[in-house]
């Protein structure tokens, strides 16, 4: 009986250990996804992993994730329990960012996610994430659509929020700005719940850099995300109603000392060269109209024409001196003399 029991035992190690250096079966067992990993950028709710590889396999592994809330069931990740589908899907991301309101998860929702790899009837154990709620783990970016307007003394800024928030009275975004004057101080101004914000009194004609930042509140839990900082802009501030009258006296004052040096250089110029200003402008002395018109017809008797001409109360004579004649109309002259 021993021979016997020794061979059997003998036997039953052999099978043993040629199980255990038998290869196993690839796919016996599906290796779980992993690193995966939800991303809560304002109103993003995308759940990504890494894929699963499999060497001796040519179907292609295929994912599927259940959600729950506080206290609730799984439930499959589908077109009718969440608005999207992510339920034997190829791809390695699944979406759940609202488009529309009865998709995504509620923002102040305690939810949980799961996830397990398929191939066939095959599938892997369920990977579980942490549970999040929106509210309280998002990431929240800068304002969007930021537009400034340069007034008098003053910066009008508008935008619109990081993302909407359906109900109010639960969430809000608060908003701060960060400013400084180019080259000077960072100042802080907030908080706002208006989408529309004024910087007064800075200075006019002076160059402000800003960046706006989004703070959201919770209520219902006493939470704070602070967002992300926008892009650093500059503007230029325009003149404001004091500096306005302040050029127009400037330009005033300017025009009238303007004018006023003008008019004293113009004075001395006048003095200093009068004599040569006179001989410019004076009128060359004139022949009588009777002695012009004798020089042109010789013939006239001028001396007639002159007495009938002088009045008895002007005497007043005109003295002409002959520089040169010709000798003809000279003789003549004298024989009508």
């Amino acid at each position: 009986m021993r021979p016997t029991l020794l061979w059997s035992l003998l036997l039953l190690l052999g099978v043993f250990a040629a199980a255990a250096a038998a290869p196993p079966d690839p796919l016996s067992q599906l290796p779980a996804p992993q690193h995966p990993k939800i991303r809560l950028y304002n109103a993003e709710q995308v759940l990504s992993w890494e894929p699963v590889a499999l060497s001796n396999s040519t179907r292609p592994v295929v994912y599927r994730v259940q959600f729950k809330y506080t206290n609730s069931k799984w439930f499959m990740a589908d077109i009718m329990s969440i608005g999207v589908n992510c339920t034997q899907i190829t791809a390695t991301e699944c979406d759940f960012t609202a488009t529309r309101p009865s998709a995504g998860f509620p923002m102040d929702f305690n939810v949980t996610l799961r996830l397990r790899a398929e191939l066939g009837a095959l599938h892997s154990a369920w990977v579980t994430m942490p549970w999040f709620q929106h509210y309280r783990n998002v990431t929240v970016g800068p304002p969007e659509n930021i537009e400034v307007t340069p007034g008098e003394g003053s910066l009008i800024i508008r935008f619109s929020s990081p993302f909407d928030i359906a109900d109010t009275s639960t969430a809000f975004f608060c908003y701060y700005v960060h400013y400084w004057e180019k080259g000077g101080i960072q100042q802080v101004k907030g908080p706002f719940r208006s989408n529309s914000i004024s910087l007064d009194n800075l200075k006019p004609f002076r160059v402000y850099c800003l960046q706006v930042q989004a703070q959201l509140l919770w209520n219902k839990s006493n939470i704070f995300r602070v967002g992300h900082l926008s892009n650093i802009s500059c503007y230029e501030t325009m003149a404001d109603a004091s500096t306005e009258l302040q050029q127009v006296i400037l330009i005033s004052v300017g025009t009238f000392s303007l004018l006023s040096v003008l008019a004293g250089a113009c004075f001395f110029l006048v003095l200093k060269y009068r004599g040569l200003i006179k001989y410019w402008f004076h009128t060359p002395p004139s022949i009588p109209l009777q002695i012009e018109e004798y020089l042109k017809d010789p013939t006239q008797p001028i001396l007639e024409a002159l007495d009938k001409d002088s009045s008895p109360k002007d005497d007043v004579w005109d003295s002409v001196s002959i520089i040169s004649f010709p000798e003809k109309e000279q003789e003549d002259v004298l024989q009508t003399l």
